[in-house]
């Protein structure tokens, strides 16, 4: 039961991490598409979710594994 704990305290600390960076990176290709005014909105939208997608998949392995080192000292 123990462990359990420690790992559903593992995924919620994780996820407070993972979650906003990986929202913070589609917010910041938005604006960054936006700012030069070329892409429609449907291309701006979807390159957002895209990168919002490999960011969840390419953090989220990274900051559990380093949320779990900090919880074993």
């Amino acid at each position: 039961m123990e462990t359990a704990n420690v790992d559903r305290i593992v995924a919620r600390r994780s996820a407070a991490i993972y979650v906003p960076l990986s929202l913070a990176g589609g917010a910041l290709f938005y604006l960054a598409a936006s700012a030069t005014g070329e892409p429609s909105l449907v291309a701006r939208l979807g390159g957002a979710t895209w990168v919002t997608l490999l960011s969840f998949i390419v953090s989220m392995p990274i900051v559990i594994s380093r949320v779990k080192k900090a919880m074993r000292r």
